[in-house]
């Protein structure tokens, strides 16, 4: 059992020095654009390609590590982290941006799925939800001082924070390559992993109908409604609040320490106690309430009441989700969360265009549309999920 949380938070702590990059890049991200006299239009379109790239190719990373095991891909998603974030730091064309931010989704898609692999060839079906809450956590901890990092050493260099953040990576590779043991043995590995791009969306297609269909694309419909959220509230907080970096950040801080505290402490606990089925049902409605709870707002202290009031509920959605997928799957656990990875990536793609779009006509549109979402999907879930 020692061991096993040894492993566990060695997993946690890589985790976190990983997706530290993803979250240094987001208030650096318009300050790169505009350095380089490029639009919005580009700005958005570096958020999609990070999206559909980890849609794409998280089955391919999850099918390699039934093949060949979850550590060998932990260490190279590290290795290509780093790369990636050292491309961001040196960038000096429009183009560079591009091909760095296709390779941050390239190798979080090979990050994330196996890390939930590893979890549930770790842990029993019964701590299932708590291993997943401590991956959670870790994309929650990242996001907390991935910001941070950005703001506070961005106001030196633009370039420093991705240094910082690439020499984190580069140790969190060396810590698994030396430290962490594999969690798949030989006999349980399969013989090959087949993968075409041309045919993705023809095998989530296929997914969407077999035994884990319904929750696959509930995985994506939550990730659809939560970035109406994520997608515009920078430009939301400064159209309707006049708020700068400074506030967006302490905000984004904010909600990231609820989102951590929540996954770690609480998903577990929840799950073991009330099951994954009522978790989310619960969660969905808390999330649909938020959405219209933070329109209501209207100075920085009610933004972050009902901002933290709708994290709170958001953050045991996906791991509760991600729980049940890999208990109910009939196909292997790096390839179910690998497609588990994509339909959420898929959400994250469209979730952006869609609240842009949204956006534009007013800009309370988004927050009415997440509601929406969020809300079929609890209509959704109590059907699907009746008998749970």
């Amino acid at each position: 059992m020692r061991t096993q949380r040894k492993n566990i938070v060695l997993l946690y702590f890589s985790l976190v020095v990983i997706l530290l990059g993803f979250g240094v890049l987001i208030p650096l991200e318009p300050f790169l654009v505009d350095a380089f006299g490029a639009s919005g239009q580009a700005l958005g379109a570096l958020v999609a390609i990070y999206a559909i790239t980890q849609l794409i190719f998280s089955p391919l990373w999850g099918g390699l590590s039934d093949q060949y095991g979850r550590k060998p891909l932990l260490v190279l998603g590290a290795l290509g982290n780093a790369i990636a974030l050292i491309m961001f730091g040196v960038a000096s064309q429009l183009w560079m941006l591009f091909l760095a931010r296709f390779l941050t989704g390239l190798f979080a898609a090979a990050t994330l799925p196996t890390s939930m692999a590893y979890i549930s060839d770790s842990t029993s079906e019964e701590e299932r939800g708590r291993g997943m809450g401590i991956i959670g956590a870790a994309m929650g901890t990242g996001m907390v001082l991935g910001p941070g990092i950005g703001g506070w050493l961005g106001n030196t260099s633009l370039s420093l924070p991705f240094f910082v953040a690439a020499g984190l990576s580069l140790l969190a590779a060396v810590l698994i390559l030396l430290i962490l043991p594999e969690s798949l043995g030989a006999d349980k590995r399969v013989e090959r992993a087949k993968f075409n791009p041309v045919s993705q969306f023809a095998n989530m297609w296929r997914a969407l109908w077999g035994p884990i269909g319904s929750l696959l694309f509930l995985a994506f419909l939550v990730s659809l409604g939560l970035t109406n959220f994520e997608g515009i509230f920078g430009l939301y907080a400064l159209y309707r609040f006049d708020f700068g970096p400074k506030q967006v950040g302490t905000i984004l801080m904010f909600i990231g320490i609820i989102a951590a505290v929540v996954q770690l402490v609480l998903t577990g606990p929840a799950t073991k106690r009330w099951g994954e089925a009522k978790v989310i049902k619960m969660a969905l409605l808390g999330d649909s309430i938020g959405f219209l709870l933070m329109l209501t707002a209207f100075n920085m202290t009610t933004v972050l009441l009902t901002a933290g009031f709708f994290v709170f509920a958001n953050a045991m959605i996906r791991p509760a989700i991600s729980s049940l997928i890999s208990k109910r799957t009939d196909v292997k656990q790096g390839l179910a969360l690998g497609l588990n990875n994509s339909f959420m990536s898929l959400g994250r793609f469209a979730g952006p265009l869609l609240a842009g779009f949204l956006f534009d006509i007013n800009i309370s549109l988004p927050y009415l549309n997440g509601a929406a979402i969020t809300f079929l999907g609890f209509l959704l879930v109590l059907f699907l999920l009746r008998k749970d």
